[in-house]
């Protein structure tokens, strides 16, 4: 058995057997065709291609085609408040404030009302990659799981209180939840947890209690992120972590004297790329609205986003294909050409291949000498664990080399 050599030239992306581009991060927004309307909330699928947003004391709309086009699904007039999609963009699941849970089984084209759910102050609601693990939470009210899509919920241990957001790893076992009571006198004093069993136990975080409203997490649940909307000195605004939540670490966002606030944060799936947007109104003309970092927030660039009242920001596994809602506005997106890291390893004597599901179409390709490449007609498998495209090749007594390039 031969293992297939050159596998620093296998990591090259397009645009170059070398080198690995890593272009600037999402620097430009573009209205879509959405109405402007009070959008609240938008979930994406892995790819960024199927995308669903919802209107606030509205409906529910979707899109197959990136943002180009959107439709009004068959969704009821609600108070919405959360919607969340599976990898591949067929299950969907959203949430009403005073109201039920709704999910749908294929994009959106119908909704049920899950009995089961009660009706509640429903507030953000979180799903695992295969759509089957979701988490909801309430205003005010508890944290409740379903681990068959939505069919059954449970109420967890998390204390009655008043739940912000909520994010799930890929396969649904990490969560991370924003959360706190603002009762007269008001005490603004929101905490972040976690749960590492699916929502069995919950551990607050050392997080400093403040108004946490938005948190991310990558796809193996090791990155974090939290935003939140005090608008108070330097010392709160977003915070980051790279060991589960264990330790955290401010960010220095923005040079304004005072933090803004971040209403919604999102990452990529493995927590290199985040995005922030916070909820200017136009108040703030000399701060910028969305910031982006491509090093898991060790730094951030302004955007070219307007000064409006975002609500809500949704990344594609690659971070290449960003959506962001505004309230009383439209639906934006940003996108950038990634440039995928193709991996190799070993794997029961065979050789796997992978590389993030991408946001823009990559073929992947092959040649014996780096003089001719052909197209592999091997289609590469989803890993909804950590959301890779992978191709498994047999060993050979061969040389070969391998690239990935758009169409």
């Amino acid at each position: 058995m031969k293992i297939i050599k050159s596998m620093l030239l296998a990591v090259a992306a397009w645009g170059g057997l070398f080198t690995v581009a890593d272009p600037a991060f999402s620097q430009t927004w573009t209205q879509t065709s959405a109405p402007s309307t009070n959008w609240y909330s938008v979930a994406s699928s892995a790819d960024g291609t199927k995308l669903v947003a919802e209107v606030v004391s509205g409906g529910i709309y979707t899109s197959t085609n990136s943002g180009a086009t959107w439709t009004l699904t068959s969704a009821p007039s609600e108070s919405w408040q959360g919607v969340a999609s599976s990898a591949d963009g067929v299950k969907l699941v959203a949430t009403v404030n005073g109201g039920g849970i709704y999910t749908s089984t294929n994009s959106g084209i119908t909704w049920t009302q899950q009995t089961n759910a009660p009706n509640m102050g429903w507030n953000g609601v979180a799903s695992s990659t295969d759509g089957s693990k979701l988490a909801a939470i309430t205003f005010p009210g508890g944290i409740y799981t379903s681990t068959n899509s939505g069919a059954v919920w449970t109420q967890t241990s998390a204390s009655n209180q008043e739940w912000y957001a909520v994010a799930s790893s890929a396969d649904g076992t990490k969560l991370v939840a924003a959360g706190g009571n603002i009762n007269p006198p008001q005490n603004y004093n929101r905490e972040v947890y976690l749960s590492t069993n699916s929502g069995g136990t919950w551990t607050q975080t050392s997080l400093p209690g403040t108004e946490w409203l938005s948190v991310a997490s990558s796809a193996d649940g090791t990155k974090l992120i939290a935003g939140d909307i005090s608008g108070g000195p330097p010392g709160f605004g977003i915070y980051t972590s790279t060991n589960s939540g264990v330790t955290w670490i401010s960010n220095s966002v923005s040079s304004f004297r005072f933090n803004l606030n971040w209403s919604s944060v999102a990452m990529s799936a493995d927590g290199t790329k985040l995005v922030a947007v916070n909820w200017a109104d136009g108040n703030i003309a000399s701060v910028s609205s969305i910031y982006t970092s491509t090093n898991s927030g060790a730094t951030w660039q302004t955007n070219n986003a307007p000064n409006k009242a975002w609500q809500s920001v949704v990344s594609s596994a690659d971070g290449g294909k960003l959506v962001a809602a505004v309230e009383g506005g439209g639906l934006w997106i940003s996108q950038t050409t990634p440039a995928p890291h193709m991996n190799i390893t070993p794997t029961n004597g065979n050789l796997m291949l992978s590389w993030m599901v991408p946001s823009t179409n990559f073929v992947m390709q092959e040649s014996p000498d780096l003089g001719s490449w052909a197209d592999m007609t091997n289609p590469p498998v989803l890993n909804l664990t950590n959301l890779q495209d992978e191709v498994i090749l047999p060993p050979t007594n061969s040389s070969g080399f391998y690239r990935l390039k758009t169409p």
